[in-house]
């Protein structure tokens, strides 16, 4: 198995609304994680299905917002990173910025919208141009 170009961070509900076979595509050559969000290991299961995986890595839950955004940044590690959440503190957004590996903050509750849906496949086509 080849090392993944990126990593993905996401609510299971943002992945669970795209359309059919949109995540296994385009998240292909990435590592995807998962918060824990209402709709609990169904919905995590269904991310599992729609990547067509048979596992998959879900991120520690933390007692607070800014120590679940340190839980995500330490998980990104040295990858790039695709990062989709309800919301970002400043200081989240500043670490993305400054950071060397690129990164994609996308802010949505619920299901990705198609617009947020074509940032992420832009982003990735890039990752996949750089590794080429």
């Amino acid at each position: 198995m080849a090392a993944p170009l990126f990593r993905v961070v996401a609510v299971p509900a943002a992945l669970n609304g795209a359309p059919e076979s949109w995540a296994a595509d385009m998240l292909g050559d990435g590592e995807v994680a998962v918060l824990v969000d209402e709709g609990g290991l169904g919905a995590i299961d269904e991310v599992a299905r729609a990547i067509g995986a048979t596992a998959i890595s879900v991120v520690r839950t933390e007692a607070t917002p800014e120590e679940q955004e340190r839980t995500v940044i330490a998980h990104a590690g040295g990858l790039a990173l695709v990062w989709i959440a309800g919301g970002f503190s400043d200081a989240a957004r500043e670490w993305a910025t400054k950071r060397a590996p690129m990164t994609l903050l996308v802010e949505v509750d619920g299901a990705l919208p198609e617009q947020e849906r074509h940032r992420i496949e832009r982003f990735v086509r890039i990752l996949g141009g750089q590794a080429a």
